[in-house]
């Protein structure tokens, strides 16, 4: 059984250099409102399919929190269910936490955005805001728009005319982007906000192109300007670096690498860093394409483009104090991550020495296709309980049908008469929707695999006719049967997402960019 933990204790561990976790099991949205600085956000729905890539190794100590201690309760016993053997549970939450005194934060993705401000401040990184770029844009100035962001998000929506370039690439592929540009032309880099713009920036700026700027916050900033972004942007291809091009990335490299202490290891001290997987957490990032990574990478390596790498470093790293190790197909993008990383205080950070080029010279395989962890406690979950197709949901409904997944899920379409029980809070909330537990009660997701567990959950707790349903809603609406959108039956405003981009409306954005731009404050001089 999970031992609990004082906040005396946690806070003497967050002070120390042991390897631990501390991972916050509410939802997206309420970990925005306010966590424990360094804890990493796995909402305890999620946590069978992602705490085996975000905890390796099973021996590591971990800590879960919550607000008041239930949920943290119920995870800690997903998590020993699932063979971790070292795993606490912060008692009474994030709400004795603050009541004692201890500091709290919020926002998503804090150690990176706090960096990228310190990064702008400290460096002087140039900016340009969306009025000065629309200027530009309008009298037809010699410029390039490079969107850092994932192909996807640029997909989503984009600076007109902005072209694809993730911010991982960027030193790897500028001196071929410019090959093809007048000398004098502008280059441009944006994000969705401000952190990857500033980085960005910086890997442009150190690697001393002149002519160089960030868009001010991005395209929320391009939007609050009240400028239209464009949709469906297909300017995706990045040019293969040419001797030229890939001379100079290896030489930033190698400064980065002298300047910032990125430490290398071929292919016997890798192997060796990898046999540390037997005792402890090792974090082995290959930061490549995913087409790249498709096509071979080392075994062992999980996919996490390094612009995104940055990015999300507490969702890199979420054991404390252990190694973390990037590879590429050479040094360029490895050491380039693995430089951020230095500076953004993690200690243990190695490139792989030529990376899988260097890994196959020396007689290793590489191994092919999306390295994929599976769900823990699925399949023995899937065998217990009882599978139901669409059309025989929809001839013979449950008494009860409760969708599971997020309120965007939900409102977006569920099986009509189905009542929102998100997964996090299932058992508490189930006795509201099914007081009868011999009643028969239909499990829906979009998620299959949400519904399966759930459903085990329902059995558990003693519910003696409980289903999923197969396939989820995509088996529903293939099945051309009807759905029913909006947040039906939900009687409070949901908090369980934090809304992004231009999803947001003005007032959060403002907001959202206002605390981003203060927690650079501290750095001023």
């Amino acid at each position: 059984m999970a031992e609990y933990l004082t906040e005396e204790a946690l806070d003497s561990l967050m002070q120390g250099d042991t390897q631990f976790a501390l991972i916050d099991v509410r939802e997206a949205g309420e970990y925005n409102s306010s966590h424990i600085p360094g804890s990493s956000s796995i909402p305890r729905r999620m946590l069978e399919s992602q705490i085996a890539l975000a905890v390796p190794f099973k021996g590591s100590h971990i800590v879960v929190c919550d607000d008041d201690g239930r949920r943290a309760k119920l995870a800690a016993a997903t998590l020993e269910n699932a063979g971790y053997e070292r795993v606490s549970a912060l008692d009474s939450g994030t709400n004795r936490w603050a009541a004692r005194g201890y500091p709290t934060e919020w926002g998503s993705n804090v150690p990176s955005k706090d960096f990228g401000e310190k990064v702008e401040v400290v460096n002087h990184v140039p900016e340009i805001d969306a009025e000065d770029l629309h200027q530009r844009i309008e009298r037809g100035d010699k410029m390039v728009i490079l969107d850092t962001r994932t192909p996807e998000e640029y997909q989503r929506f984009c600076i007109p005319g902005g072209r694809s370039v993730p911010g991982g690439e960027l030193a790897y592929r500028i001196t071929d982007i410019k090959k093809d540009l007048d000398p004098d032309t502008t280059v441009i880099i944006n994000c969705a906000g401000r952190t990857r713009s500033i980085i960005g920036t910086r890997v442009l700026q150190r690697m001393g192109l002149s002519n160089v700027y960030g868009l001010r916050n991005g395209t929320s900033g391009w939007v609050l300007a009240g400028y239209e972004l464009e949709s469906g942007g297909d300017r995706l291809g990045l040019p293969a670096p040419s001797p030229e091009g890939l001379a100079a990335a290896e030489a930033y490299a190698d400064a980065l690498a002298n300047e910032d202490g990125v430490r290398y290891l071929d292919s016997t001290a890798l192997q060796e860093v990898m046999a540390r997987r037997e005792r402890e957490s090792v974090y082995l990032i290959d930061v490549r394409s995913e087409e790249e990574y498709r096509a071979g990478h080392i075994p062992g390596f999980r996919w996490f483009p390094g612009g995104q790498a940055v990015q999300r470093s507490d969702d890199v790293g979420v054991v404390k104090n252990t190694a973390i190790v990037f590879a590429c197909d050479g040094k360029v993008r490895s050491t380039v991550a693995a430089s951020w990383y230095r500076q953004l205080g993690f200690e243990e950070v190695y490139a792989v020495a030529d990376g899988t080029s260097g890994w196959t010279a020396a007689r290793n395989q590489l191994e092919q296709g999306m390295a994929e962890e599976p769900t823990l406690g699925l399949s023995e979950a899937g065998a217990r309980v009882r599978h139901v197709s669409a059309s025989d949901l929809n001839r013979t409904p449950a008494q009860v049908t409760i969708f599971v997944d997020t309120s965007q899920d939900f409102s977006r379409g569920h099986v009509p008469g189905a009542r929102w029980a998100p997964r996090g809070w299932l058992e508490f909330q189930i006795e509201g929707f099914a007081p009868d537990k011999t009643a028969s009660v239909a499990v829906t997701a979009n998620d299959t695999a949400n519904a399966v567990l759930a459903a085990a959950t329902l059995m558990d707790l003693g519910y003696g006719n409980v289903s999923a349903l197969e396939g989820g809603l995509a088996a529903w609406r293939q099945a051309g049967l009807p759905v029913e959108t909006g947040l039906t039956g939900v009687m409070s405003a949901p908090n369980d997402l934090v809304a992004s981009g231009p999803d947001r409306n003005y007032a959060d954005m403002m907001n959202y960019l206002r605390w981003e731009t203060a927690l650079g404050e501290k750095y001023e001089t």
